[in-house]
């Protein structure tokens, strides 16, 4: 009598782990749906934009994620000797024009967001030295 309860107890036990682990996906899959319709992600990629000498190029996308704007870029230096790739970002908000200057080595990567609507975004890439950066042409992105 006693092996036959511990089996049933056993079964039951096995059952209810069976009917748990398998509810267990279908509520992760609404709890995702649910949280990526309210995360709408929306982006463009720019390709690569090159510096004028072609030592130096920068890719990314920019859209608007979460109800934030935001502009993810990488840069790379090519021929890893002494000069530098330069990143020039401008963007234009209600206030007006910002500008801000990044330069590496080697790779430098980064995501910028934005509180406010972006009307604007304009940037080039360059490669050299401090005064002499051989300049890529701007691209641009109007909204």
């Amino acid at each position: 009598m006693r092996n036959i309860r511990k089996l049933l107890v056993g079964t039951a036990l096995a059952g209810a782990l069976a009917a748990g682990v398998a509810a267990a996906p279908a509520a992760s899959a609404a709890t995702a749906g649910a949280t990526g319709a309210a995360q709408s992600t929306s982006f463009d990629g720019f390709g690569k934009t090159w510096s004028g000498d072609r030592d130096a190029f920068a890719t990314g996308s920019f859209g608007k994620s979460g109800g934030r704007h935001f502009f993810d870029v990488d840069l790379f230096d090519r021929d890893r000797d002494r000069d530098k790739a330069f990143f020039d970002f401008y963007y234009k908000d209600r206030f007006g024009w910002h500008h801000k200057r990044f330069s590496t080595s080697g790779h430098w990567d980064h995501k910028f967001f934005f509180k406010h609507k972006i009307h604007d975004y304009k940037w080039r890439v360059g490669h050299g030295t401090t005064g002499d950066f051989g300049w890529g042409k701007f691209r641009n992105i109007h909204f």
